[in-house]
């Protein structure tokens, strides 16, 4: 009898049952975000850099597996199958928070506890998969992997962007010569058309001063970046204390 309920037991730990983290109950940062100069250059900005990232595949696979779950279950909601792919769901919802823990506390400096195990109250295999079904942080992490897909999207996109656009535009005095020496402009084209009195107007960024010019708003997209990805990746703090923690 105790070896079986070992076995029970065991099963239900690989299930995620038993996932509590054993740190403090409340979220806590384990660095503090550098100040608005040092951002652009210091570790702690291209972790988040690197949190958005990546955070974009993991979002597609959380939200792919979140869904299909759900539907399937709903689908088969009327069968005996439906229940069991449901409290799939609440587990596999539970892996991917503890996946994205890791992360947030990795890459964004925030260490989240995990929530409390699920509550079991019946032996065997229908126990747990009774105790999923009832498991509320199973859910609430379920529904983080698809409420924080289309942040990641945006994310995503917002963050490449700008620390792309930012650095060419910051770094294009070193590379201004490219233009002139392998192509016929004399400088980056900022546009090139014809009005309707057939007038070609044609602008190119060439001069010491535009050249400085354009290279300074780079500089500022540089830092100002940084304080836009702290800010995106301050919902994901949030999103993982409010759905993901204890």
């Amino acid at each position: 009898m105790s070896s079986s309920r070992s076995t029970l037991d065991h099963e239900f730990d690989v299930l995620g049952g038993y996932d509590a983290d054993p740190r403090p109950d409340r979220a806590h940062r384990t660095e503090q975000p550098p100040a608005f100069l040092a951002a652009p250059f210091s570790a702690h900005y291209y972790r988040e850099i690197g949190y958005v990232l990546t955070g974009l595949p993991v979002a597609i696979a959380g939200f792919a597996v979140a869904i299909t779950l759900f539907c399937l279950g709903l689908g088969t909601f009327v069968t005996a199958l439906g229940l069991p792919v449901l409290a799939a769901l609440t587990v596999a919802g539970r892996g991917f928070g503890r996946l994205e823990r890791a992360r947030v506390r990795g890459m964004l400096a925030l260490d989240v506890p995990g929530p409390k195990p699920a509550r079991r109250v019946r032996p065997g295999s229908w126990g747990a998969v009774t105790a999923r079904l009832a498991d509320p942080a199973g859910w609430k992490a379920a529904l983080h992997q698809v409420v924080m897909f289309p942040w990641a999207i945006f994310s995503f996109t917002m963050t490449l962007v700008f620390l792309l656009v930012g650095w060419a535009m910051a770094l294009y005095p070193v590379y201004h010569w490219v233009f002139p020496t392998f192509t016929d402009w004399r400088g980056y084209q900022v546009f090139d058309y014809t009005d309707s009195h057939h007038v070609r107007h044609v602008y190119y960024i060439e001069g010491v001063w535009q050249i400085a010019a354009v290279s300074l708003v780079g500089v500022v997209l540089v830092f100002l970046t940084a304080q836009l990805v702290r800010g995106l990746t301050n919902v994901n703090r949030a999103a993982a204390q409010g759905l993901l923690g204890r």
